[in-house]
């Protein structure tokens, strides 16, 4: 069904500006699927984290990962279903968890700064971890995406370790872990996705 839309959005699109070839069409067909597929994908996940009675957690982990995931980037499932309960799975399950655990202030620390250091140097290779369907190719974009990767993440294990609420901390903790995970390349192998910025870096005229 979202495939349906999308395609004639796209089509409507191309008729008002004829100068659009395919390969601009294919990207705007997968920015589409993204957007209207990310709108039952957020109240699916919300209404099963209201049903698990963790709405405002689940809301939380989703808005607080919002700027580190933006700018680093990361897989894409190749269908609605497998995206729906990725998404679901990724911002239930990590607030779930969360209100059962409490780390010492020495163990919490030393995790921070491991993860910190960890996610630094997946950061320096991997991100901006585009797609081959929508590639990030323009040299100086990756670089200003790379950077605000490094200052997001680095702010928010920040917070997780200065914040006094402990499931709080826990999920900048391991939102932010399991975020870096997904722009790694043995995630990418899991599923089957390709950087963007490899498979064209040598054919595009924006790699400056």
């Amino acid at each position: 069904m979202i495939d349906k839309i999308c395609t004639f959005l796209t089509n409507k699109i191309r008729k008002e500006m004829p100068e659009i070839n395919d390969e601009k069409a294919e990207v705007i067909n997968y920015g589409l699927q993204n957007l209207i597929g990310e709108i039952p994908k957020i109240f699916i996940m919300l209404g099963v984290a209201y049903i698990l009675n963790i709405f405002w957690l689940a809301l939380f982990t989703f808005i607080v990962l919002i700027p580190y995931k933006g700018a680093s980037g990361g897989i894409h499932l190749k269908t609605h279903i497998g995206c729906i309960l990725f998404t679901t799975v990724f911002y239930c399950i990590i607030p779930f968890i969360s209100q059962f655990y409490i780390l010492s202030t020495r163990v919490k620390y030393i995790l921070v700064l491991v993860i910190w250091i960890f996610g630094m140097t997946r950061i320096k290779l991997y991100a901006p971890a585009d797609t081959e369907y929508v590639p990030i190719l323009n040299k100086k974009d990756r670089r200003k995406k790379q950077i605000v990767a490094y200052i997001t993440y680095t702010i928010s294990l920040f917070i997780a370790l200065i914040i006094q609420n402990e499931t709080i901390s826990n999920i900048l903790i391991l939102s932010n872990f399991i975020q870096t995970l997904t722009i790694t390349k043995i995630a990418y192998r899991l599923t089957n996705n390709k950087y963007g910025y490899e498979v064209y870096k040598n054919t595009s005229i924006e790699n400056v």
